[in-house]
């Protein structure tokens, strides 16, 4: 009988299952798909030897995230950070540029670059005191209550309708909304807002990292690292009922706010089953993989060299387009997330050919194949795109809930982000990660911080475990 059971083999399964194994105890995981990774897997999706991220790509956490800090992931493998974190296309080779260097950014903004450098300054300086504030659930005090304000202050101007007051220019406002449009939602808001901030500020203080060889990189050191204290891995075995787990004093669920309901069922408070079921799951993605004969031929160089692309043009059109996915339409020029890491990476595709991830917000559920839409998007900012193209693999927003059932609907957030399921994750409580079902805990992005590669949904159930159920320390996760 193992003290601990995980179920859900994706970065906050395998966190919780590494905290665990690492204070002393017993630990099995059982993960449904024949390998681990969950939203963070690495895949031939189009041809042999072209290794494509299923889900997760870059990762402005992996340097972070306090989990894979305490962790030292970046000992444990390599990871590249790119000078330019990201760009954001407008007309012809124009572009707004987010270099690591702020200042080399402000440099380039022209008439934007001290609205710019006013905005990001405080939060790139105090970037420990961001990611405190906003990577954990938000009914606390944070350690640095002064950085805590100015984001909270930026976050209320980039969430209203005052979020042009402080630019002149286009450019400068279109990269804070392809930053906030990561979250899948109408702009302004101030879930958008918030999130869009923190990535920004990350984009400048540790950088926006890319794993050599894939995101499956990240999930194999954690598999290693559980194994070396004695934990055991089930692959392949589907948990739909807790009872048909062996008995064990803790049980942490990597697994969607819907999904604990079903699995947990009888174990939950009539009263708990309620508050799940007015948990709301957001809008989903489409995502497009593509096989390239060469690199992208982006208009703008500086798009050559960077990791991570926004393309939908201006603020305003950006806006236009989230809003009519909310209303339940397809955008007809939707927001795209371009990833494409063998610019910095070429260890995923074979000599002097690429690998290039897209996806664009659709409706929840949609059943949209993206590839048509997403290659029309790149050819606009990448005239000749369509030439260096050798294969292509689509998923839908439903097809992407049938690869990975913590996706409801497509939500790869596993819950839609907003003020209010941000303070209700699932349930309003200083303890979100812990179940009225004795020793059961939720450990997925539907308890906060939420979404994102960090591990940190499953560190804090497994902090909050240790301490209920075996009145235990965090261990140290230090490499031994």
């Amino acid at each position: 009988m193992p003290d601990v059971s995980v179920v859900g083999g994706g970065p906050n399964g395998l966190a919780a299952a590494v905290t665990m194994a690492r204070a002393g105890l017993s630990v099995e995981l059982y993960e449904r798909s024949p390998t681990l990774g969950g939203g963070a897997r690495t895949m031939e999706l189009t041809l042999p030897g072209f290794l494509h991220d299923v889900g997760s790509a870059v990762h402005p956490m992996g340097l972070a995230s306090p989990f894979f800090r305490a962790f030292q992931l970046s000992r444990r493998i390599p990871f590249l950070v790119p000078e330019v974190s990201y760009v954001h296309p407008l007309a012809g080779t124009t572009a707004g540029v987010a270099y690591r260097d702020l200042d080399q950014t402000v440099d380039e903004l022209g008439i934007d670059g001290g609205a710019w450098r006013h905005l990001m300054r405080p939060l790139v300086e105090h970037i420990d005191g961001v990611t405190d504030f906003t990577g954990s659930q938000l009914l606390r005090l944070p350690r640095d209550p002064v950085t805590a304000l100015r984001f909270g202050l930026r976050t209320l101007e980039q969430g209203s309708p005052a979020w042009n007051l402080r630019f002149r220019g286009d450019t400068a406002p279109a990269m804070i909304s392809g930053v906030s449009a990561h979250t899948i939602g109408r702009m302004p808001s101030l879930a958008s807002s918030g999130a869009g901030l923190v990535l920004a500020a990350h984009a400048h203080a540790r950088g926006w990292a890319i794993p050599v060889g894939g995101s499956q990189s990240i999930i194999d050191s954690m598999r290693q690292d559980l194994e070396a204290h004695g934990g055991v891995v089930h692959t392949g075995v589907e948990i739909d009922d807790l009872r048909s787990l062996p008995e064990s004093t803790a049980t942490l669920l990597d697994v969607s706010a819907a999904s604990l309901k079903r699995i947990a069922g009888p174990a939950l408070p009539d009263s708990y089953r309620s508050r799940l079921d007015r948990f709301r799951f957001g809008d989903g993605i489409a995502k497009v993989d593509f096989a390239l004969s060469a690199p992208v031929p982006w208009a703008n160089p500086e798009a050559r060299r960077t990791g991570t692309l926004h393309l939908g043009g201006t603020r305003a059109e950006l806006a236009r387009a989230e809003a009519a996915v909310a209303r339940g339409e397809h955008a007809t020029a939707p927001y795209v997330l371009v990833s494409q890491p063998t610019v910095l990476d070429p260890s995923r595709a074979p000599a002097g050919k690429h690998v290039l991830w897209a996806y664009i917000h659709v409706p929840r559920g949609s059943t949209l194949d993206p590839t048509a839409v997403v290659t029309d998007a790149v050819e606009r900012y990448a005239p000749g795109f369509r030439d260096v193209i050798e294969a292509s693999s689509a998923m839908s927003a439903a097809e992407v809930e049938r690869y990975d059932p913590n996706f409801v609907g497509g939500d790869i957030s596993s819950g839609a982000l907003s003020i209010r399921q941000m303070l209700a994750r699932p349930v309003v409580s200083a303890r979100p990660w812990r179940t009225p079902a004795r020793g059961v805990y939720l450990a997925s992005s539907s308890t906060p911080p939420a979404t994102g590669v960090h591990g940190l949904c499953g560190y804090y159930a497994a902090r909050t475990a240790l301490r209920d159920m075996f009145s235990l320390p965090v261990p140290s996760l230090r490499i031994d």
